[in-house]
């Protein structure tokens, strides 16, 4: 089945859908006419700029099976699958404060409150700082660990500080 006609046939049948999940974690997806996929992935559109619009469902071979914009969208139950399943895969801490820097010379090492708490990163060069919008920045450290600002204008001065002299 072509990939255009099998997303609309997929589109049209997404709200009749369930999710399960079994012992180990993999998800398996039931729709209504019968047909079920057996570890299906859930995965984000726009997992930075926009992480609570448009989400799509996938085969284990990446092939798109449903597509849905919110997950309000969903029932509760295929809600907290999905969630679950995207705390899983993804690991973007949030950057609340830079608290320390041990030097304005690279490589430096920045003491960091994050939205899971307190953590060291150390920034390699200017270039492992990317900017995904006017307010957001993407932070990416020696150990390839990727930490988000979400809106750097509303940082505490020192945090504003430190951002201003490596970018």
């Amino acid at each position: 089945m072509p990939q255009r006609l099998r997303k609309r046939l997929f589109e049209s049948l997404m709200m009749n859908f369930l999710l399960n999940k079994d012992a180990f974690g993999n998800i398996r997806l039931d729709l209504s006419s019968g047909e079920s996929y057996e570890q299906v992935k859930v995965i984000r559109a726009f997992p930075i700029s926009h992480p609570d619009d448009g989400f799509s469902i996938t085969d284990q071979d990446g092939h798109e099976l449903v597509w849905f914009e919110s997950l309000s969208e969903l029932n509760a139950e295929n809600q907290a699958i999905v969630k679950s399943s995207l705390e899983q895969i993804e690991f973007i801490p949030v950057i609340q404060a830079i608290t320390g820097l041990n030097s304005y010379a690279l490589p430096s090492i920045w003491d960091i409150q994050t939205d899971r708490g307190l953590t060291k990163l150390k920034l390699k060069t200017e270039q492992d700082i990317r900017r995904v919008s006017s307010e957001a920045l993407l932070i990416t450290d020696a150990n390839g660990i990727q930490y988000l600002i979400k809106n750097r204008k509303i940082l505490d001065k020192f945090s504003k500080k430190v951002l201003d002299r490596f970018m």
